[in-house]
């Protein structure tokens, strides 16, 4: 719980310092990683960091993280930490790393915001941090605990044992662990970080959704090659996709995620689009393996029939349940697509059922326009579960 004093200085600062976060965090990361290089070697992505979405989840993880002390001083905002220690778990970051992270921001906060970090305003902005902090290292410690692995080597060797190319731009790895232990046990719906060694010898990580079902004694990732726009290709879907072969070794971690099937019987639907279908893959496998009973609605959306991922899982899985169906929508759509619909997603016509459990996945723009369809339909918010690949730049705004 946030202080009374310190309450009282936040919200007359927030404004103020919420306005500079992205100042702040720039020039946080700057220095930091003048600094100290070896931060961008396996644990901070580097093409994150140039199209500058990490400092922007940053910021506004921070101001998620104040703005909830304020409104509900009694209640901590589990949601908001939970879904960060697990990515924090994920790349393996340490308790101490924290004292390093405080060290660097608030030199760049007394730095962009100059006399007006009093020593009263420092100190109630060093309270909501180390809140922050404390809140994350108690999370992340028991993350690692249920994991049986250790923040300073969270990576295990895996063996390559098939590889497959699911379309022009989407290739599977089949998995297995080289040491010929058990793979750790898994819940549907989460990822594991892969770090792969760069040309240039810094090491990269990233995280990929597993599309096995839960308990495969392989495990599989399906990755895109991630294009950008104005901004570098994807480091490390472009490593795998040109140099990993059938045989070859990756760096996984165990898998982490809050975004996961629960064991309850309501309805389920899967909203995804694009390569934002992976998760949902991974629940699906789940409920089939299990021979679920539950209502199950897939609503997918995607640029073409030959782009769709792995839609023969799906469908292959919804053919499996007692109680399932699914609508794809194609942007070039194919008439010989019976279940298949043309243009962009929309639910006009589609039976969401309002009692329902929705997992949601897809590009930014998508999922917002999806997620105010489902609150139109009486689809309550605390029910729609969200998976963002990469930084979390909607955590503000939907968490």
């Amino acid at each position: 719980m946030l202080s009374t004093e310190s309450a009282s200085v936040i919200r007359a600062t927030l404004p103020t310092v919420g306005g500079a976060l992205d100042a702040i965090t720039t020039r946080f990361y700057a220095t930091m990683f003048a600094d100290r290089p070896e931060l961008l070697d396996g644990l901070f992505n580097r093409g994150n960091q140039a199209s500058g979405v990490q400092r922007q989840a940053l910021a506004g993880s921070i101001a998620a993280f104040a703005g909830a002390l304020l409104e509900q001083p009694d209640v901590r905002p589990d949601a908001l930490l939970a879904r960060i220690a697990h990515k924090h778990a994920a790349v393996g970051v340490t308790p101490e790393q924290y004292t390093l992270v405080h060290k660097y921001l608030f030199a760049a906060i007394a730095e962009v915001l100059g006399e007006a970090v009093t020593p009263e305003v420092a100190a109630a902005w060093d309270e909501v941090y180390w809140l922050l902090a404390g809140a994350l290292i108690a999370l992340e410690a028991r993350l690692y605990w249920e994991a049986q692995v250790q923040p300073e080597a969270p990576w295990r060797r895996w063996t390559v044992t098939e590889r497959h190319e699911e379309t022009p731009d989407t290739v599977s790895f089949l998995l297995r662990p080289s040491d010929g232990g058990l793979a750790p046990a898994a819940r549907a719906g989460q990822y594991v970080s892969v770090r792969v060694r760069m040309p240039d010898g810094v090491h990269q990580l990233r995280q990929y959704s597993l599309t096995s079902a839960p308990g495969d004694a392989t495990w599989r990732i399906t990755v895109k090659r991630l294009r950008g726009d104005d901004a570098p290709d994807g480091e490390v879907s472009a490593f795998l996709h040109d140099h990993v072969r059938t045989g070859d070794h990756l760096a996984l971690s165990a898998p982490f995620g809050e975004v996961t099937l629960d064991e309850s019987d309501r309805p389920v639907v899967l909203v995804s689009a694009g390569i934002g279908c992976t998760p949902m893959v991974g629940i699906l496998r789940q409920l089939a393996a299990t021979t679920s009973y539950r209502q199950v609605v897939v609503l997918h959306a995607d640029r073409s029939l030959p782009a769709h991922a792995l839609r023969a899982d799906m469908a292959q899985a919804v053919a499996q349940l007692p109680d399932a169906r699914a609508t794809y929508w194609y942007e070039r759509c194919a008439a010989d697509v019976p279940e298949a619909r043309g243009g962009f997603m929309d639910l006009d016509g589609v039976d969401v059922p309002a009692d329902a459990v929705v997992f949601l996945c897809g590009p930014l723009p998508f999922m917002r326009a999806v997620r105010g369809q489902l609150l139109g339909r009486g689809v309550a918010a605390r029910d729609i579960h969200y998976e963002v690949f990469g930084p979390d730049l909607w955590l503000a705004q939907a968490a």
